[in-house]
């Protein structure tokens, strides 16, 4: 059992934008995560303070950066799904 053919991609107007997006969110998760290494490095006894409903704070921030990674892949997406939808609006007005 054979699937289709593949689908013929073409030129991604939008590749510089979702490149940039992708890099600025990277740097941001990036700076987060280094100051959470930062806190285990240089304190590492505030990790071990409860914070929340008994939980200590390296769990805390640990599940956070999780659900900003979650939360940041969504918000991508999104963004990403906006702009390709107004380039390819653009490109069928002008055809």
């Amino acid at each position: 059992m054979d699937h289709g053919p593949t689908v013929k991609l073409g030129r991604d107007d939008a590749a510089e934008f979702k490149s940039k997006l992708g890099l600025q969110l990277f740097f941001v998760y990036g700076f987060i995560y280094a100051g959470f290494v930062f806190l285990n490095t240089i304190k590492p006894m505030l990790m071990a303070k409860s914070v929340f409903f008994g939980l200590n704070l390296a769990v805390v921030f640990g599940f956070g950066l999780i659900i900003l990674a979650i939360i940041m892949g969504l918000v991508y997406n999104a963004v990403c799904t906006k702009k390709e939808n107004e380039f390819s609006k653009t490109e069928s007005e002008g055809k």
